[in-house]
């Protein structure tokens, strides 16, 4: 029997019998036992040194194994299918015949591993990781169906691949489950590093490139796996190959684009950053500039362009070594400049939308590079700073375009204008002699004279450094204004000078008050704006006084204007903060320091508007105020204005300059008493983090604790105010301020015994120990700032003392009315019940009258003689006239108004004299 015969014998080739169900599920158990003998059998047969040359019955063997696998693979069967494979991948080097064995193998790849039972994907799971990377190993053979079946494999695992018909008992595994564990194999990697040998495969290696572009765009992992293996540099180095479907360069860029987006950026930048990567881009893209006419080229290159700006984060990139630095300044001077260099006389730009986001893009660059000197020096050989200027300018009407020729649209041209200002922003400063060269300052303040004109222009707002432009020529504003601000910060006298040679303070003052005056709601780009001017004014203005002048009686109307709206918008998001802080630097940097300025502005009650701010603000602008103020007292105008102060409550100037520095001390947790006297007179001022400091020694040049704190908080200023003010006669202070005064007073000692007491122990810790004079000299100034310290604690002691006195004082007093003014009640209720007893019960009235009779009689002068003239008695009777009621309760409320008439005697003397009743003939008002 010969094996061909053996080749084409079935047993089972009975087609007039049907099996049942269960005889084929029968006979389906007993093919998957005999299956997993014959695998064994097979790698035992492929390996045994006496049966590796039988390779018709190898060939035999396989083709049988293989077409019992047509529906697919198990997973239980992966290990020894992968040995196969790679036994089969080593023959075939020698033995063509295998390559039909091994393609068949791979195509089966493609269909869902199947399982057995549901825990076979966890039970299996490693197995199915090492017969993936396995897959990946079999790109060493060099056929080029293997590799394309190989490549092909891999992609359909992210494709929905229907089974075949399905025996019972087995069932594909879920789709997702390959990819998950095709992330823990090599495979990615082993595919990567297989690209080396694919330079005479072009198909096979488009294919690959495609399968690594579904790996990198589906999973993190991937990319990860692919960077280790330096995918990157690699994808980069091999994308300008020759190329007859022309998609390696862009299967290429779409790899690069997945592994910085979804990989570790830094990593593939590094990659990136080397110089035969930069060249292989360089060459990439002057090829896609020049010979790509199709929307698809341009967005291409655009690509390329992006990756490359990413590169020029790197500062280690070698843009400038590899030249290709050079080849793109050229490009941003184009079309607005003449070029000699070759790239420029073969680029024909449409204008287009892609055109656009290229010149863009060059435009970053500029910024991008601008971190390395030699960038620099290709901005000044390429002119790059007149370019930049020119599309700054407003502009031109309609019919002051060149008719026939090609050009930016009015979109376009906003966005270019926008995106040149921004880059000058961050160029100016950096090549500051060709910015004044080129006259950089007339064409901002040309853009700005158009922003402010009325004209029909309308903003499209489109662009990214449009924000909040549109309808207008705020964001033109907005970036000119931003460009004034970065070059004016170098403090250049020169930029200064030629700024205001052309009116730029007038001219800032101008647009800030219109501004102020236009109805339109405040965003964030207007106090933008507003603040960034402030700050150009006040750099103008800070070291010159006839800038200062210049400035006169315009800019102190408008830092009134401004200090009046006061810090209730402090948090409110959109700036004013900034705008806050920016109006306090202008009056220090503008008013203070020119007597004229000065005097217009207090005049204005600016010092008061000060005061006001600082009751008001936060405390990160105390500071600031204090130290204006500060700068302020020394025009001898101001004192009176300060002292005149007082806010909605009533508050001082100094009870709120007491009330700051007690908040300070607080937040500095300086030792303290309850009444806010001296804890510790060794440390009198000392706050807790120079207490930790305590143990430190400083060098030198470095500044100690002691020193960096007059700086840091607002104590030094506040003692430097009061100096100003005086110490005594001050209006609105209570004990509790004298208390705090006290120490203010000496603080100027207390921190001269500090740095004394620092001193010692910095000697110390360092081990010197000091002649026998200058250690008795430091030993007294130490004792002498203690006993300083002991005497304020006693003056605050005796201030306190008086207090609670005065307190005991008070409050006898107030006792001693409290009860005044009961004994006066209980007189009243008294005399008013009194009355009404008199007037209501007539035995108690004529008891009252013999009383009163007889105290009179009494309290008559008896005469010296007895011939004397007797006084005749009379008789009166009282009628009540009137009875008012008044808003008092009780009896308090009663007006009573009484009359009186004399009744004589027969005989007497109409004439005689009459006496009258105080109490009962008189007016009376009885009240509380």
């Amino acid at each position: 029997m010969d094996s061909g015969k053996v080749l084409h014998r079935r047993k089972p080739d009975i087609p007039v019998i049907r099996l049942r169900a269960s005889d084929e599920n029968h006979h389906i158990l007993q093919v998957s036992s005999a299956k997993r003998l014959e695998l064994s059998k097979v790698i035992h047969l492929l390996e045994d040194p006496l049966t590796t040359n039988l390779k018709e019955r190898h060939l035999f063997v396989l083709k049988k194994l293989l077409k019992r696998s047509q529906i697919g693979f198990l997973l239980k069967e992966l290990t020894g299918i992968a040995k196969i494979l790679d036994i089969c991948a080593e023959k075939v080097k020698d033995h063509p015949e295998y390559l039909p064995i091994l393609c068949e193998a791979l195509q089966i790849c493609r269909l869902p591993f199947l399982k057995e039972k549901t825990s076979d994907e966890l039970n299996y799971a490693q197995d199915v990781i090492e017969f993936l990377s396995h897959m990946g190993c079999l790109m060493r053979v060099s056929d080029a169906e293997v590799r394309q079946l190989i490549v092909e494999s891999v992609k359909s695992f992210y494709s929905c691949v229907a089974p075949k018909h399905l025996l019972d008992g087995l069932q594909p595994t879920s789709p997702g489950y390959r990819l998950q564990l095709l992330e823990r194999s090599d495979l990615a990697q082993t595919l990567l590093l297989s690209m080396v040998a694919l330079e005479n495969q072009p198909a096979v290696k488009l294919q690959l490139l495609q399968t690594l572009q579904i790996l990198s765009s589906s999973s993190d992992m991937n990319c990860a796996l692919i960077l280790n293996a330096r995918g990157a540099e690699t994808i980069c180095i091999h994308m300008n190959e020759p190329d007859p479907s022309g998609q390696v360069l862009f299967r290429s860029s779409e790899i690069l684009w997945n592994l910085l987006e979804r990989g570790s950026k830094a990593e593939a930048i590094a990659q990136l950053s080397s110089l035969e990567c930069v060249i292989s881009l360089k060459e990439a893209f002057c090829h896609q500039l020049i010979n790509g006419f199709r929307h698809s080229d341009l967005q291409l290159t655009n690509d390329l362009l992006v990756i490359t700006s990413l590169i020029a984060e790197n500062p280690n990139s070698l843009l400038i070594e590899s030249s290709f630095a050079k080849q793109l300044v050229a490009l941003v001077t184009f079309p607005e400049l003449k070029s000699h260099n070759p790239l420029v006389h073969s680029l024909k730009l449409n204008f287009t939308n892609e055109d656009l986001k290229m010149k863009k893009l060059l435009l970053n660059l500029v910024v991008l590079m601008s971190k390395d000197l030699a960038a620099l020096q290709l901005y000044k050989e390429e002119n790059v700073m007149a370019a930049l200027l020119i599309l700054t300018k407003p502009p031109a009407a309609s019919s002051e375009r060149r008719s026939g020729s090609r050009h930016w649209s009015s979109v376009q041209q906003e966005e270019l204008q926008l995106q040149a200002l921004a880059t000058l922003a961050t160029i100016a400063p950096l090549m500051l002699d060709d910015y004044m060269y080129c006259q950089g300052n007339a064409c901002l303040l040309l853009v700005l004279d158009w922003c402010v004109k009325q004209d029909a222009y309308f903003g499209q707002g489109h662009s990214l450094h449009a924000t909040g432009g549109r309808g207008s020529k705020k964001a033109q504003m907005r970036h000119c204004i931003r460009v004034m601000r970065a070059v004016t910060s170098l403090g250049e006298d020169s930029v200064g000078q030629d700024l205001c040679d052309q009116g730029t303070i007038g001219q800032l003052l101008g647009i800030l008050m219109q501004m102020e005056a236009s109805p339109d709601e405040e965003d964030v780009v207007t106090l933008e704006i507003k603040s960034d001017i402030q700050l150009i004014l006040s750099l103008l203005c800070e070291s010159d006084m006839h800038r200062k002048e210049l400035f006169g009686s315009e800019g102190v109307e408008m830092a009134v204007h401004f200090l009046k709206k006061g810090s209730n918008k402090f948090y409110s998001g959109l700036g004013h903060n900034k705008l806050i802080l920016s109006t306090v630097d202008c009056v220090w940097s503008c008013i203070v320091g020119c007597y004229t300025t000065e005097d217009y502005f207090l005049a204005k009650e600016g010092a008061s508007l000060l005061l006001d701010l600082l009751s008001s603000s936060p405390g990160c602008l105390h500071c600031n105020i204090l130290a204006t103020l500060l700068e302020l007292c020394d025009n001898p105008n101001t004192l009176s204005h300060i002292l005149s102060w007082r806010d909605d409550g009533g508050r001082t100037a100094p009870r709120l300059l007491l009330q700051l520095w007690r908040e300070e001390e607080e937040e500095l947790k300086v030792s303290r008493d309850r009444h806010g006297g001296i804890a510790d007179p060794q440390k009198p001022i000392l706050s807790l983090h120079q207490q930790d400091d305590t143990q430190l020694s400083f060098s030198a040049n470095v500044p100690s604790a002691a020193v960096l704190e007059l700086s840091e908080n607002l104590r030094s200023k506040i003692y430097s105010i009061f100096c100003k003010l005086g110490f005594q006669d001050l209006p609105g202070l209570s004990a509790k301020h004298y208390v705090t005064l006290s120490i203010v007073r000496r603080y100027l000692d207390f921190k001269v015994g500090e740095v004394w007491e620092e001193i010692s122990r910095e000697v110390s810790l360092d081990g010197v120990r000091p002649i026998t004079p200058d250690e008795e000299a430091l030993s007294t100034i130490c004792k002498v700032a203690e006993d300083t310290a002991r005497r304020v604690a006693a003056e605050q002691h005796s201030i306190l003392e008086q207090l609670e006195k005065e307190e005991i004082s008070k409050e006898e007093l107030m006792y001693t009315e409290i009860k005044s003014r009961w004994k006066q009640r209980e007189l009243t209720a008294k005399s008013w019940d009194g009355y009404v007893s008199k007037t209501s019960n007539y035995e108690i009235l004529k008891e009252v009258k013999a009383q009163r009779e007889k105290y009179l009689e009494s309290s008559r002068p008896k005469p010296k003689h007895e011939d004397a003239a007797v006084h005749p008695i009379e008789h009166f009777i009282g009628q009540v006239l009137s009875v008012e009621s008044t808003d008092a309760q009780g009896p308090a409320g009663v007006k009573l108004t009484l009359a009186r008439a004399p009744i004589k005697a027969a005989g007497q003397d109409v004439l005689g004299p009459t006496t009258q009743d105080p109490e009962y003939f008189s007016t009376v008002s009885v009240k509380d």
